[in-house]
This record gives C-alpha cells, structure tokens and sequence, in this order.
C-alpha cells in the first residue's frame, strides 16, 4: 500500500524530518508530523491516518502509550512503536494497546518499509474478518429462533437476543459460562434431566437434536416447551472448533395442536351422536312399517281395503339413504 497516508509522532525535529522523507521515497504520503501525545490523539481525529509511527518516549504529560491507546480505542487505526530505550514497565503498557509493530533507533529504510506494509496488511485483514463477524452477528441476532453458541469446550462464546429472552441470561452474564449452567433441560413427562446436546455435540461430532416432550427451566424459574438441534462448527481442516445451538419457543404450536386435537375429538363425537340419531330413527321407521303392515292385515280380516297399500309398496322398494358410519 503505497499510497498509505502515515501520521509521524516524533519530538526529534530532525528525526522526525528524515522520518518524513524515507516515507515519502518509499511512496507513502506524510499529512503531518505532531510532537506530543497530546497532538497525536487530535491529528489522528482530524485526519484519520492509515497509519501512525509512534515515538513511545514523548515530551509531555501524554507519552506514546498513552496516546497509542487513545487512538486504538476511538479510531481503531494501527501504531507502529519507535524505541530507541523502554523500560519494563512501559513496553508491558504499550502491549495493552495491541501495536502492529515495533521499530528499534536506528532502524533501516528495508525494515520501515517492511513493517509498515505489514501492519497495513494485518490491519486490512483484521477489519474484514471483523465486518465479517459483525454481519454473522447482526443476522444471527436478527433471526426469530434462539442462537447460542460455544467454543469446542462447551463455553458459551455468543448469544442471540431471543436465547436471552428465553434463558433469561444476558450475554455479558451468559460468556464463558458452561452451556450446561445456562441451557437446562428437562423431559415433560419424566421430569428427569435430559442431556444437552451441545455435550452430545463434542462428543460425537454430528448434528443432533432433541427429543420431543423437552421443557427448558429458564434462570427465573419459568418452563418453556422448545425443539432445537445443535451442529458442529468447523475450521477449514475439518476440526471441530465449536457448536451452534438453535432453539424455539413451541408453546403457540403445542397449544394449537392441543386445540386441533379437542377440534378433532369433539367431531368424532358428534358424529357418533348423529350415527346413534340415525340408528333411532332407523329403528323407528321400520316399527311404523311393522304396523302398516298390521293394520292391513287386520283390515284385510274384516273385509275393508287396506289403509297404507300404496304407503307400504313404496317403503319395501325404495331403499332409504344409507346410514353406516363414513369411513366404514
């Protein structure tokens, strides 16, 4: 990156000065050149550098580290350390403060050159793993099903909104606690623990998921009815680096089923009802054709024509409607 912009913090007017033109016949663009700590942290802010070389030993009541570490927090923009001398204690501050490098005085051009486009490398590579993480995290936090995830000791590294809501523990609470601490299971019916499937997970490295009937005992106490199925996370060589658990909420779904299945029950019983009305009424019109056909025999006995001659053919050859069970 030869077009890189480079802040110089140096108090050394002349080293700064021969600083400045090594980067210039190297290709490197020098927007200014600030000799406090002070200065640094407002120059940075001002033009947002690529880069800044950073004298750690400044004059002043802000040295390098602590300006370093100021424009780490807010910028998030690499420092290259310049040392001639440090002790102890300050290179241990200015490692707190994650520097891309560090250069000893005197230092040559070759050894510049190579530490910053390193720097500018890592820095490049290091901001779009975390844009990449920051949208893995903002979809995940964005989906409607609960998301937990663990290292491949079973230590919880991410939570999603909706597995707090359901756990009832907030993240900076939940991190690098056992999964099994903050997702308790038990079964329904039994009441017994069941086993978690992130544990299942690590030690079979396969996708598993629950059994049904699985109620999860939220940290208040609360028991919500939930599915889920836990995966292996994998690097590129295959190793297991981790698990995703994902879970839902089943209540509304039970309760529907639930519902369906009263729907259903209470059908089949009012068609058992109308099978036993239909029965009745069954019986009853083959009774009142029994006494048609008494009532002309009689009248048949004592020499009058029959009441129901017509009534009663027409019942023996038209078939009623069929009665048996549907289904059947």
């Amino acid at each position: 990156m030869f077009d890189a912009r480079i802040l110089i913090v140096e108090d050394e007017g002349i080293l700064a000065l021969d600083l400045q033109l090594r980067l210039q016949n190297l290709g490197y663009t020098v927007p200014d050149i600030v000799s406090t700590g002070e200065g640094a942290v407002l120059k940075a802010e001002e033009t947002h550098p690529d880069l800044v070389l950073m004298d750690i030993m400044l004059q002043g009541k802000m040295d390098g580290v602590t300006a370093a570490e100021q424009i780490h927090s807010r910028l998030d923009i690499p420092i290259i350390f310049l040392t001639a001398y440090a002790d102890e204690d300050t290179l241990s501050r200015a490692k707190v403060t994650e520097p891309y490098g560090y250069l000893v005085k005197p230092f040559k051009e070759r050894d510049l050159h190579i530490s910053i486009d390193m720097a500018l490398y890592k820095h490049k590579m290091e901001r779009k793993l975390k844009d990449s993480q920051k949208w893995f995290a903002t979809t995940l936090s964005s989906i409607g099903d609960a998301v937990i995830a663990t290292d491949k000791n079973g230590l919880i590294t991410f939570m999603n909104p909706v597995a707090e809501v359901l756990t009832g523990w907030k993240i900076e609470d939940a991190l690098n606690n056992k999964m099994t601490e903050i997702f308790n299971i038990i079964n329904r019916d039994t009441r017994q623990q069941v086993e978690n499937p992130v544990t299942k997970v690590i030690r079979e490295g396969v996708t598993v998921g629950l059994a049904n009937h699985t109620i999860l005992i939220a940290k208040d106490g609360k028991e919500i009815p939930i599915d889920d199925s836990g995966a292996p996370i994998r690097d590129d060589r295959r190793n297991m680096i981790g698990v995703v658990l994902v879970f839902r909420d089943i209540t509304e779904r039970e309760r529907a089923e639930e519902e369906i299945k009263q729907r259903v029950e209470e059908l089949h019983a009012a068609n058992e009802e109308l099978l036993r009305f239909n029965r009745a009424m069954e019986d009853r019109e083959f009774r009142m054709i029994e006494l048609k056909k008494e009532i002309n025999e009689l009248c048949g006995r004592l020499g009058q024509p029959q009441r129901y001659p017509l009534d009663f053919e027409r019942e023996q050859t038209t078939p009623g409607p069929s009665l048996t069970k549907e289904g059947s």
